[in-house]
């Protein structure tokens, strides 16, 4: 049979450097001409953030930034672009200053350049993400895409390796659902495997040693992989699962991601078994979701939706809420019952099999 796909790989600019962020991110501001930038950071992010951007033409560092980006909070930012008069947007941290940077481009249509302190990869997509009444709406806009991605992985030291390994296994997931997503060829498959093993990698050097430049590069390139595969590839059932439970009961978006990711590695390989070798492969295991809990072992990942949030009450109504978003051509027919049954064992945390539950 002949090979016959459409790929599209956005056009994204890209400066990677250990130790570089401040310079590199100047030489960009000049380069897009920028007179009025506004700073997007979190609280806990702005040490980072005003270290970084010492040096630009700042005029409003708006720290009002929350997971999930609730659609007040969106209106409150685009307001405040608006009032500064900002020319520029320069959000400094994890998926949620990304995410409200993204929400402020999505009306004004102000470029953005992205500073990730997290292994999120929500910079490398063009998705944009806004919660609203305990709802997460998703949708595609090239607007949203940063113009720029400025890489630091002096950056993510002082981040704690629990939410390392956490932000790294959604790069991980991005990586697992770019094989079987809606628009899913060889072009985001090759991004995605590469994407697997350099965070796989990384991930592993940084929990036995939290100061290795290299394991923190390496986690970093792989998680800007993941989010081109994931771009290019579209959103799958795990990623529509996690949006729903994220928005619905305010789950942390990385701890949610990695705990679930099992659970529809399981449900989906059977219905995929080339994709399923290949992420096997990348993961060093014999058979996929062998090779995962191998990894999630390593690294002390999170293991139940219980401990995060989520309630055993909640699964029925959860269930019900995802069945909307299902993808059409996810690997193996999808009903109600096996959303509840993947919920519920991801609440429990119980052992993810290779072959299904036992």
């Amino acid at each position: 049979m002949s090979l016959t796909f459409e790929n599209v790989t956005l056009g994204q600019r890209v400066l990677f450097g250990y130790g570089r962020a401040a310079r590199n991110l100047s030489a960009e501001v000049d380069r897009l001409r920028a007179r009025r930038v506004m700073v997007i950071a979190s609280s806990a992010g702005a040490a980072i953030a005003d270290r970084v951007t010492a040096d630009l033409p700042v005029v409003l560092r708006h720290g009002d930034v929350r997971p999930h980006v609730p659609v007040e909070r969106a209106e409150a930012a685009r307001a405040a672009a608006a009032e500064c008069g900002a020319d520029l947007l320069v959000c400094v941290g994890g998926g949620s200053a990304t995410g409200l940077a993204k929400a402020v481009a999505l009306t004004t249509r102000l470029p953005i350049v992205a500073v990730p302190t997290t292994y999120a990869g929500s910079e490398a997509t063009n998705v944009w993400g806004l919660t609203d009444a305990s709802r997460k709406t998703t949708g595609v806009d090239d607007a949203v895409l940063p113009v720029t991605v400025v890489y630091d992985s002096e950056l993510t030291l002082s981040l704690p390796v629990d939410l390392s390994v956490a932000t790294g296994l959604n790069a991980v997931a991005h990586c697992v659902d770019s094989m079987w997503a809606p628009r899913t060829n060889p072009v985001n498959q090759a991004f995605a495997m590469e994407g697997l093993r350099a965070v796989a990698d990384g991930l592993r050097r940084v929990v036995r040693g939290p100061d290795d430049i290299d394991g923190r590069d390496a986690t970093l390139y792989g998680c800007y992989l993941a989010g081109v595969a994931f771009a290019s590839a579209g959103s799958g059932l795990h990623h529509k699962i996690c949006h729903v439970l994220g928005g619905a009961y305010d789950l942390p978006h990385a701890q949610t991601h990695a705990t679930v990711l099992p659970y529809v590695l399981e449900l989906n390989a059977p219905g995929a078994p080339g994709a399923a070798r290949r992420i096997a492969d990348a993961l060093g295991g014999a058979a996929p979701v062998a090779g995962l809990n191998a990894l999630r072992e390593e690294l002390g990942a999170p293991r139940a939706l219980a401990d995060h949030g989520l309630r055993r009450e909640d699964v029925p109504e959860a269930a019900r809420l995802v069945m909307p978003y299902v993808p059409a051509d996810n690997p193996v027919p999808v009903g109600v019952e096996e959303i509840t049954g993947l919920l519920t064992r991801a609440w429990a945390g119980e052992p993810a099999r290779d072959g299904g539950p036992a």
